[in-house]
């Protein structure tokens, strides 16, 4: 259950931070830059396929996240590999091991590994080692195998549950290497392969296929919760806003407007739905922090 709850204190921890971050940041009314004037209103959005038609690409790329999808182009092997290491070692992974280490701390999970700093070194150790090798199967070998594209590419329309659905599907619908949607089969063997792998470095009584499965269960379940948290994460922090028109969406779509001061949440959400009301696919090819 710890798992479980670490998950969703996590997302909440994340959420209140944004939250607060905004409201201290939020400039006066008079200081909010103006909604920039849509062009070619009427212009016909792009068809796409069903699956793949909200597919957004986020403007520039995300280090606490690193596996958002900036460019619609596949990843190549080697690509893949990269990810792989960068998710292992990305901020949001260290302070997911952080907490969950704290909390399995004071709720003694894996008493084999005793209390104190000691203790938590190697909850946090073993975190850090299961999540590394959980990416290292589904965002390497398995997609390089199996030709899936790893990343998340996020959804930018439709409402809250319109979107915390498509996040759900992740789990078990991914994107294929040719754009196509297919089974997220390293989604889904990629965490038994990395709790299997464990088993040599957790404690004894962990070693058991029950043990194994359960954990197993704990990680897909907080691999789906972070899903939700990456869909939300470019409306929160405005720094990773969209600002450039997908190509055949706009002829012109005229040069990027400069980042302005983190706004609320609120703000953020009325002028996506201002934005978006323009009929047109929203990508950005900048990258950054």
């Amino acid at each position: 259950m710890w798992r479980g709850n670490s998950a969703l204190g996590l997302i909440v921890v994340f959420l209140a931070l944004a939250e607060a971050g905004a409201a201290q940041q939020e400039p006066k009314p008079k200081d909010l830059p103006d909604a920039p004037a849509p062009k070619q209103e009427n212009a016909p959005a792009k068809h796409e396929n069903p699956l793949n038609e909200t597919i957004q690409i986020l403007g520039r790329r995300s280090i606490f996240f690193p596996d958002l999808a900036t460019n619609p182009k596949p990843l190549n092997s080697k690509q893949k590999f990269e990810l792989s290491v960068d998710e292992s070692i990305a901020p949001s992974r260290l302070l997911s091991s952080a907490l969950g280490a704290g909390i399995g701390q004071a709720a003694d999970s894996l008493p084999g590994y005793g209390e104190g700093m000691g203790g938590y070194g190697k909850r946090f150790g073993s975190s850090m080692a299961s999540a590394a090798s959980d990416h290292f199967f589904e965002t390497f070998l398995l997609s390089s195998l199996l030709h899936r594209d790893p990343r998340y590419f996020v959804v930018l329309r439709g409402g809250a549950g319109y979107r915390i659905k498509y996040a759900l599907s992740r789990t078990v619908v991914t994107r294929t290497d040719d754009g196509k949607s297919a089974a997220n089969w390293p989604g889904i063997l990629g965490p038994l392969l990395a709790e299997s792998l464990a088993n040599s470095y957790l404690p004894e009584k962990e070693q058991t296929t029950g043990r194994t499965f359960r954990r197993y269960g704990y990680r897909v379940g907080l691999n789906t919760a972070s899903k939700v948290l990456r869909e939300y994460w470019p409306t929160i922090f405005r720094s990773l806003r969209i600002a450039k028109i997908a190509p055949g969406a706009r002829p012109d779509p005229g040069p990027a407007a400069p980042f302005a001061p983190l706004a609320s949440t609120a703000t953020l959400i009325r002028r996506q739905t201002r934005e978006t009301k323009t009929g047109g696919t929203y990508y950005n090819k900048r990258t950054g922090p």
